[in-house]
């Protein structure tokens, strides 16, 4: 397969790094992390001689996104092989969607996030136009819009050209399996299950779902990616810090006019509201965190300053 020039390449990744503002040191990440990982997925693609799902793991804050577009963009652009990607946040249910679920489900599924409130046909949908779409073919993918908590109309989704080699699908939970301890999944982990969920019907719910419907999801994986936060107390104290960044950005940026770009500011959380909304997740990750690691195709440490470790790569 032929490669551009490393003067391209070079170039790509400074504009990268600027455009998300990274720190310089971000490029010896992608020499030494994100360079060998696009190599392991084109070999994924050459094994399988078809077009490969690569799965992105990561609680939140392990810098699961910045990953999805480097590899992205140096797969496209560098080496030759069109590739997709989206989100699971952008799978969520719509508003009315979830309001439903919380009526007559549980009151937790108005939070957006655990599994059981992503519209995972809606997924399987996507996956399925992406690898099959012919060359004069157009595949929409969808966005939700967090400020407003509601899908963007589909009118404004971006749209993939042609059929892609590689689709990468990253979010929090994406692999995770469910538990099969049922005493385990009856005790409160965390305050939240204790005073909100005491009968255990919502936790259930969201097993049942990893069961079922996720799992069909996930199983379209050829390759499993795990970004893995160092313990669930990383990913509580990163999340906070970014709501001190969103709150602090938020009162640097100019004023916008009605119907502009800040029509819709996102609400900023306390810390207190932090570490609640973080228990929504705290079972699933804590799982994640101790059972991923030992079947993950590509493992990959997140440390303390969300510096990421070399990648290690499990034989297929």
């Amino acid at each position: 397969m032929k490669h551009v020039s490393e003067t391209e390449l070079t170039h790509t990744i400074d504009a990268l790094i600027k455009q998300e503002q990274l720190p310089l040191s971000y490029v010896e990440t992608v020499r030494k992390t994100i360079l060998p990982l696009a190599d392991h997925i084109l070999e994924c693609r050459a094994r399988l001689g078809r077009p490969v799902i690569i799965g992105i793991h990561g609680a939140q804050g392990t810098g699961k996104s910045t990953l999805t577009l480097f590899l992205r963009d140096i797969l496209s652009r560098h080496r030759h092989c069109p590739t997709a990607s989206f989100s699971l946040d952008d799978l969520y249910l719509t508003r009315a969607e979830r309001q439903s679920l919380a009526h007559t489900v549980h009151p937790l599924f108005q939070t957006r996030g655990v599994p059981g409130t992503h519209d995972v046909a809606l997924g399987l949908q996507v996956i399925d136009r992406l690898v099959h779409a012919g060359h004069g073919d157009h595949t929409a993918i969808p966005v939700f819009d967090k400020a407003m908590d509601d899908r963007v109309p589909r009118s404004h989704w971006p749209v993939f050209h042609g059929p892609a080699e590689v689709v990468l699908f990253e979010g929090w939970c994406v692999g995770a399996r469910p538990e099969r301890d049922g005493a385990a999944l009856q005790a409160p982990v965390n305050r939240l299950e204790a005073e909100e969920d005491p009968g255990g019907h919502w936790r259930r719910y969201v097993n049942d779902c990893l069961d079922a419907s996720y799992r069909a999801l996930f199983d379209q994986l050829d390759s499993l990616v795990m970004l893995k936060a160092p313990a669930m107390a990383s990913v509580l104290e990163w999340r906070r810090l970014q709501e001190h960044k969103l709150a602090e950005r938020q009162k640097n940026a100019p004023e916008q006019g009605e119907g502009g770009a800040g029509a819709h500011p996102l609400r900023i959380m306390s810390d207190a509201e932090v570490a609640r909304f973080i228990q929504h997740y705290e079972r699933v990750t804590r799982t994640c965190l101790a059972e991923m690691p030992g079947r993950a195709n590509v493992l990959i440490e997140v440390a303390e300053d969300h510096t990421l470790g070399l990648p290690r790569f499990r034989t297929p």
